[in-house]
């Protein structure tokens, strides 16, 4: 799901600017503690998070000291948080494929899946009339790997936000099914033999299965978000034809994109992409700029008329004068606009983000109290004041969140 955060402070027009990377990101939770990290850094004015691209955007006074000294400080204190920083790529890799063609950051799901799958056969079968409990050294044996080995994601994501001394939807996950799977082997440890308790392992392994497919959702609506962008980025060709200026070049030179300057004189063959923006020196042709209008149509172009960077040349060779490279150019222009409407937020999501802040403390205190209150005031057994109190536990797990913000994202 894409969520970014902005301050509200307005940023000084002497302010510098640095982006980067941030490994580790899980949800809006895990956005607000990289902000308020970053803003605990004298001079930073402003610090937004995009969770869709994984990057941050800091604002701060140019004469906070050297930009290569602030750009370290702030990537120590991402570390100190609890994620990585890296370096900031312009797109998000796709997966790679496993195993039987698909993604491999889908198997877990998959597995997950097939092994939380016989444990409902109870619930359908009451439905039917019929008593397809499985047995509990069974069901012990397809939870487990579940709980431990494909959901160990959230208890990492979890011991980081202790470490933090903040909550997440990892941690109230990482609790909420542990406390189910702990409760579930006590009763069966517990259990007379022959007797046939109730077992609650269904329920932490289908929580846990719900979540990874919302996560694995997410995964996929954040590689789509970046797909705007690195659309943009494959229209710049990486090799321009530097024309002869009859001083230092004699003859026709391939030279990269990068290393173009205004002023410089360029070839631009038949159907290749405009390399940079200019004039058009000599010759004609047709152009497809669908790229910047979205209008199919070649657009004729006659010497002195503007050539934008990344259109599409027809059937004519012409002589191009750069006039704007690197940032200064349309498309470049182009892509930072689209960064910087993923990186806004509407107002509901800020209240999301608010809500989540303080939604796992407080579950956590319900389900204590709800403990103290039958264990102490009703007076009932230790199994039964647990019982209500993991309820409360793994209800409150966000299953349908985690679900339904991906799925929202996805259908746009």
């Amino acid at each position: 799901m894409e969520q970014a955060s902005t301050a509200t402070a307005a940023v000084e027009p002497s302010a510098s600017e640095t982006d980067f990377g941030v490994g580790g990101m899980t949800c809006a939770s895990c956005v607000g503690r990289v902000e308020r990290a970053l803003k605990k850094i004298p001079g930073v004015q402003q610090a937004s998070v995009n969770l869709a691209t994984e990057s941050v955007r800091v604002h701060w006074q140019a004469d906070a000291g050297d930009a290569v000294a602030m750009s370290a400080r702030l990537q120590r204190a991402v570390r100190d948080a609890g994620y990585e920083p890296r370096p900031l790529e312009a797109a998000e890799a796709e997966p790679a494929t496993g195993w039987l063609g698909l993604p491999r950051d889908a198997w877990p799901v998959l597995l997950a899946a097939l092994l939380s799958a016989p444990l409902t056969l109870p619930m359908f079968g009451s439905l039917l009339g019929q008593h397809w409990m499985l047995p509990a050294w069974l069901q012990f044996a397809l939870a487990t790997p579940v709980q431990f080995w494909l959901g160990a994601r959230f208890y990492r994501a979890a011991w980081h936000a202790l470490k933090a001394r903040s909550g997440n939807m990892e941690l109230l996950v990482a609790i909420g099914t542990s406390a189910g799977w702990g409760l579930s082997s006590w009763l069966w440890w517990r259990a007379e033999a022959g007797e046939m308790p109730h077992l609650y392992y269904e329920g932490s392994a289908l929580v846990i299965t719900l979540v990874l497919l919302g996560k694995w959702l997410e995964s996929r609506a954040k590689r789509q978000a970046t797909e705007a962008i690195r659309a943009l980025h494959a229209l710049r060709p990486e090799v321009a034809h530097l024309l002869p200026d009859g001083i230092k070049r004699e003859q026709l030179v391939d030279v990269p994109v990068a290393e173009l300057l205004p002023g410089d004189r360029v070839l631009v063959r038949p159907g290749e992409r405009v390399p940079a923006d200019g004039s058009l020196l000599q010759g004609s042709t047709q152009v497809d700029e669908s790229m910047l209008t979205g209008e199919p149509m070649p657009v004729p172009k006659q010497p002195g008329d503007r050539m934008t960077g990344g259109s599409l040349n027809g059937d004519g060779a012409v002589e191009l004068e750069v006039a704007a490279v690197g940032a200064q150019s349309v498309l470049n222009h182009i892509i930072a606009l689209v960064q910087d409407a993923q990186a806004a937020k509407p107002p509901i999501q800020r209240l999301v983000d608010q809500v989540a802040a303080v939604f796992v403390p407080v579950v956590l205190l319900i389900a204590l109290l709800t403990f103290c209150a039958w264990y102490f005031w009703q007076g009932v057994a230790l199994e039964d004041a647990l019982l209500p109190a993991v309820a409360v536990l793994v209800i409150a797990c966000p299953c349908a969140l985690g679900l339904a913000t991906p799925a929202a994202i996805m259908a746009g």
